[in-house]
């Protein structure tokens, strides 16, 4: 350690060595460039050493960071003959087996486990006889359906263990949020001794909500534009600079603006983009442009936020509110290093809830204990990591426990439909082959739509969100490169597209239909019944909107003709009193704006992003003849969302008004109670009505 610089451990790493130590499960919450790789590090090392045999995995969510902490990793490691490989879909074929035979630490990712390892478990039985440590980096990560895949992806993994007779300890890392022994339970299923003590060193943050100025008729310039023009500046101040968007097609746009406006010294650009697509030989090139203060200035995605080195940096810019507090903490992390001081600028966009988070940031600066949800025991993703269990080894009704209370249940119904076949006391896989490789932990499972670009495969999309992103009109970006829609054949299960230079992106239009169950929570409130239950979904993609890509005005519209999607989900229902004869329309305005107000406000109370939740409103609701709103999970099956909402009922009513009365506006605008993904293009609003409507709520 001394040889890297490292005479002693901070704090959190020593309590997560000292509790591996004494045999516990160990989740360790700390801030971005705390050290954590040692956490977990240097039990898989202390393993390896005193027991030549023995196997370490570690499993991060992107190959990206799996190869940044290959190398230091291996940097770390004391002894020559250590073997540390990576095994993920780059691995080249004719090297899999001798890593498989040799390898003392093993990383990969919970795609690779799951499609590639575990229905292959035969080949790696001496891998698993001596796993010892298993390692799980950024689980914050893991959340919504994703969280819930990887989920059943580890319960299998734990299982095989089992089966071989080994019962690896677990050490999971992740950023500050708050539940982290929960998440840690929900993913493993087991109870985890909790290090939340940061002791790494850190310098000062400088933190700047910026909103871009009014251009006149209620508009803002362009985030984009903004973003490009702090990069470009602090870049030809010598600041290294990293800027996040959530788009591929914004870091690009970005790094274009940029371009535009620096002041070049020389024929080569300091300013670059960094994202998915490149190959490992262009991002080592990028890294060691950044090392070597050729290159100052980086538009990146939301991948950058793992912690992937592209050394120390002096500010880091965020193209619009990140998606999750967790996001916006991390993002800003990456400024400033150890003791270093560093800047971080969030730049909102034209949208109700970034800027509210601009006139109330204390929203996001306090809020770094955001809850991560997720839903192992959701029907859909649940009953297929079942039928890949069951392919790997027959299960039996009491290892059914260690997937859920529900899941005997569901096995079960799944014997009846069959799906699976019980005999001899054992839950078999009645059909050749692996499920695993239909199975898209990324997304929840269901058909899937094949992406053809020019007749070549681009890749999948599941079929909810083909109607979304990928019908006739759509504009869809891969790699870098544009593409327009010609067709979606929803037959043959693909989508067909060609690649074209278009100046705006698309955004589609959902109807829903609702049909609630009776509900399983309730709160009453003044004149108003709140409730959680199961509800049907019926989702109709009505239209396509094209959006100009400096701005969001909308450039036209075009309607859409459709299949309807039908999935169960759950959602929280208002119940509202009856309307009175006093000013009929405005009070009808004040319901529409009680749910978009709701909506705007709700993912910084479900640490989700946006797109995780759709909401509907009623001026009568069949079942009551009342007007009703609703706010849901938009993923079949719910991931927990919702319940969150319910649990923040207070905190959630009091947002979504402060959200109102901090804007200055009389009537409602784009800052506070009007949104792009409204239906009925933000017609019959009322601010008054709102506001009144929300204070009789609290």
């Amino acid at each position: 350690m001394e040889e890297l610089g490292m005479s002693k451990l901070y704090l959190h790493q020593a309590q997560a060595f000292d509790a591996w130590a004494e045999g516990k499960d160990v989740v360790v919450t700390s801030g971005t460039n705390s050290g954590k790789t040692l956490c977990y590090g240097l039990p898989a090392l202390q393993t390896c050493l005193s027991e030549p045999v023995a196997r370490c995995l570690f499993m991060f969510p992107t190959k990206a960071l799996a190869q940044d902490q290959l190398q230091r990793l291996r940097l770390l490691s004391p002894a020559e003959g250590l073997q540390i490989e990576t095994y993920d879909g780059d691995t080249p074929k004719s090297h899999r087996a001798s890593i498989r035979k040799t390898v003392n630490v093993l990383i990969s990712n919970p795609d690779m486990m799951h499609v590639g390892i575990l229905p292959s478990h035969e080949a790696w039985g001496k891998f698993f006889r001596s796993l010892r440590l298993i390692a799980l980096d950024e689980i914050h990560v893991y959340r919504g359906i994703f969280g819930s895949h990887v989920a059943g992806v580890l319960r299998r993994l734990l299982r095989l263990c089992e089966w071989y007779g080994s019962r690896p300890q677990i050490i999971a890392c992740s950023a500050t949020i708050g539940n982290p022994s929960g998440l840690f339970k929900e993913l493993t299923g087991r109870k985890p001794y909790l290090v939340d003590s940061d002791g790494s060193p850190s310098g000062k943050r400088t933190f700047v909500f910026w909103n871009p100025p009014d251009v006149g008729d209620g508009r803002r310039l362009s985030a984009n534009i903004v973003t490009s023009q702090i990069l470009s500046n602090l870049a030809g101040l010598g600041q290294r600079t990293l800027a996040f968007s959530r788009s591929r097609i914004s870091a690009e746009l970005v790094l274009r603006y940029a371009r535009r406006y620096e002041e070049r010294d020389g024929p080569k650009s300091r300013i670059e983009s960094y994202r998915a697509g490149y190959t490992a030989k262009e991002r080592r090139e990028i890294e060691a442009s950044i090392h070597s203060g050729d290159l100052l200035g980086i538009s990146a995605t939301n991948a950058m936020e793992l912690g992937v080195d592209v050394g120390s940096l002096d500010a880091v810019v965020m193209n619009g509110y990140p998606g999750t507090a967790s996001s916006f903490w991390q993002q800003a992390g990456r400024a400033g290093r150890g003791s270093r001081d560093g800047l971080a600028i969030m730049v909102a966009h034209e949208d109700p809830l970034e800027q509210f988070l601009v006139r109330k940031p204390d929203l996001l600066l306090e809020a770094r204990n955001e809850t991560v949800s997720i839903n192992p025991k959701n029907p859909r993703i649940l009953s297929r990591h079942l039928l890949c269990a069951a392919q790997e080894r027959p299960i039996s009704p009491t290892e059914l426990a260690a997937f859920g209370p529900t899941a005997f249940e569901l096995a079960e119904s799944m014997d009846r439909a069959g799906d699976l076949q019980f005999q001899s006391g054992l839950f078999y896989y009645p059909r050749p082959g692996s499920p695993a490789a239909d199975v898209n932990i990324r997304g929840s499972s269901g058909d899937t739509v094949r992406l053809l670009a020019e007749g070549v495969e681009i890749g999948q999309m599941e079929h909810w969100r083909a109607l979304n992103q990928a019908h006739a009109g759509a504009v869809y970006l891969h790699r870098g490169v544009t593409y327009l829609v010609k067709e979606l054949d929803l037959e043959q299960h693909e989508a067909r597209m060609e690649s074209a230079k278009v100046d705006y992106y698309t955004q589609a239009v959902v109807q829903s239909v609702l049909q609630p169950s009776p509900a399983f929570r309730t709160a009453a409130l003044p004149q108003v019944e709140v409730s959680v239950s199961a509800v049907n979904v019926t989702d109709l993609v009505v239209e396509f909107r094209r959006r100009s890509l400096d701005g969001d005005t909308v450039l036209g519209a075009e309607p859409l003709d459709l299949p309807p999607e039908t999935y169960d989900t759950v959602g929280v229902r208002f119940d509202l009193p009856s309307l009175s004869e006093e000013d009929y329309l405005g009070q009808l305005g004040g319901i529409h704006g009680i749910e978009h107000s709701l909506l705007a406000v709700a993912p910084l109370l479900a640490g989700c992003d946006r797109g995780d939740l759709g909401s509907a409103w009623f001026p009568l609701f069949t079942d009551t003849f009342r007007p009703a709103v609703f706010v849901f999970d938009r993923i079949p099956g719910g991931v927990g969302l919702s319940e969150a909402l319910f649990d923040s009922l207070g905190g959630w009513i009091r947002a979504a008004l402060q959200l109102l009365e901090t804007c200055p506006c009389e009537d409602g605008c784009p800052s506070c109670l009007m949104s792009p993904r409204c239906e009925s293009m933000n017609d019959n609003l009322s601010k008054k009505w709102t506001v009144r409507y929300l204070n009789g709520l609290i």
